[in-house]
């Protein structure tokens, strides 16, 4: 857990779960790293016995992060000799595992790990993480000035670049338009969730549901998408003190009942089969396998949705984030890479760093791609977006991406302020991670039909009150 915090009664299961999985990764590393595995058992290793040396990274398991591991071995470990053994892991996982393994001082099971925006500044000031401004600075391959700057902005501190952008997103709705198309719809550019809902009770049908949203429990998988309907139906987790503190749980306001009977509802009428087990990778699967036909979630799909081997690719339709009472309510978030503050060589870590979050990496992974230039990493490079075959790729999406992340209010997502650091989809305090997780457990179950909303609520707000101030 962070340092400083008490040990609530929910945090003991966490820590539980988190020696668990501790145990697991050691097993996967235990014999030098050299045979790595992800949670499903699934070889993750790019390569052995490298002359340059051998690192470990944990990475999500998200299909990006599954195409690097392909292509470093020919392109990395190739030319550096560094082996590069890697540990894929579900979203929520990894991030139970990387708090653990980097609060815990960092370096003992892995060289680089991938953490996000909530993560970097919040970990970068504790002085968990390497601050990569002394490598990046005097780096001409890594080209710093070519990151786009609000990306640059989310991970990092006064002090410090704590991470490195892998890819960078904001949220949107995809829909497929020959589905609208045939029913005679038009899709607004920038739709209300009324809109929205409406539409998607209209075309949902026995042959395919009418839009997937997530509702795996999880900070970052239910708690990302719901937190972006409650800002913009006007609610917040918490109230914020005058010091920034952690003030009231919000959570028995009429906003948030409003935002979680919307949510719920939603998905009831008109949403994807087992809602409840259901993330980004789920969603994907459904609405590229035509069972979904509108899904709210990360810009970042878009690149797969359009890829050369997509089944859907050309059949669809891209609008900003739903809102209700803000103008905007798009997330903002990139998955990057950071180094572990005792990490044993971080100039080998680095070198790893560079090359995978560099401007390189991008023009080879639209080169030697199956799925073509469409499904790039986004959303961190200025240079993709001059680049002609990524113009041409991506023509369905990229320019609404770019405006999706403009557009994020990351400093004022909703209509009162909150604690913390800024953040759209999440809380920026330490605590988020934990109550976050077991409210949306709560939240899942009411979708799942297990126990009432207004339960969920009312259980929700216990947990919340429990930092309060």
């Amino acid at each position: 857990m962070f340092e400083g915090q008490g040990r609530k009664p929910g945090q003991w299961r966490l820590m539980a779960v988190l020696a668990i999985f501790a145990l697991i990764v050691a097993a996967c590393t235990g014999d030098g790293g050299s045979d790595t595995t992800d949670a499903d058992g699934t070889d993750a290793t790019s390569g052995n016995g490298g002359e340059g040396g051998e690192i470990n990274v944990a990475i999500v398991g998200n299909p990006q992060m599954e195409d690097i591991a392909a292509l470093t071995p020919d392109h990395f470990t190739a030319e550096t000799g560094v082996a590069v053994n890697y540990t894929i892991l579900e979203e929520q996982t990894l991030r139970e595992i990387v708090t653990r393994d980097v609060g815990a001082g960092g370096g003992v099971q892995f060289d680089v790990v991938m953490i996000g925006m909530f993560e970097a500044p919040q970990f970068g000031a504790n002085g968990w993480l390497v601050d990569l401004n002394q490598y990046a600075d005097g780096d001409a391959d890594y080209a710093k000035d070519d990151l786009i700057p609000a990306v640059v902005g989310g991970l990092s501190t006064d002090e410090g670049l704590w991470a490195s952008p892998f890819y960078a997103e904001s949220s949107f709705l995809m829909y497929r338009q020959d589905v609208l198309d045939d029913a005679g719809i038009t899709m607004p550019g920038a739709p209300t969730w009324d809109e929205v809902a409406e539409i998607a009770r209209t075309i949902d049908s026995d042959e395919m549901a009418g839009i997937c949203l997530r509702g795996k429990p999880g900070w970052g998988d239910l708690g990302a998408s719901f937190t972006t309907v409650l800002n913009t139906f006007g609610g917040t987790w918490w109230l914020a003190n005058d010091d920034g503190s952690i003030g009231a749980a919000q959570v028995d306001q009429p906003e948030f009942a409003e935002a979680l009977n919307f949510y719920v509802d939603l998905i009831s009428d008109a949403g994807q089969d087992d809602a409840a087990n259901s993330s980004f990778n789920e969603c994907l699967t459904q609405y590229q396998d035509g069972q979904v036909a509108m899904w709210y979630d990360a810009t970042v799909a878009a690149g797969i949705l359009e890829s050369d081997d997509s089944p859907v690719k050309g059949l669809n339709g891209y609008a900003l984030a739903p809102t209700n009472v803000t103008d905007a309510s798009g997330w903002l978030w990139s998955w990057a890479l950071a180094i572990p503050q005792n990490a044993p060589d971080a100039d080998l870590a680095w070198e790893y760093v560079s090359w995978a979050t560099g401007p390189d990496y991008l023009v080879t992974a639209g080169e030697n791609l199956d799925s073509g230039w469409a499904a790039v990493p986004p959303g961190t490079r200025e240079s993709l977006y001059e680049n002609p075959s990524y113009e041409a790729a991506a023509s369905a999406f990229a320019d609404k991406t770019l405006e999706a992340m403009l557009a994020a209010p990351i400093d004022n997502p909703g209509t009162t302020p909150r604690p913390g650091l800024p953040g759209v989809q999440y809380v920026g305090v330490p605590e988020f991670q934990d109550i976050g997780t077991r409210c949306t457990e709560q939240f899942s179950a009411a979708i799942a039909g297990q126990i009432s909303v207004e339960d969920a609520l009312d259980s929700c707000q216990t947990i919340a009150s429990e930092v309060s101030s």
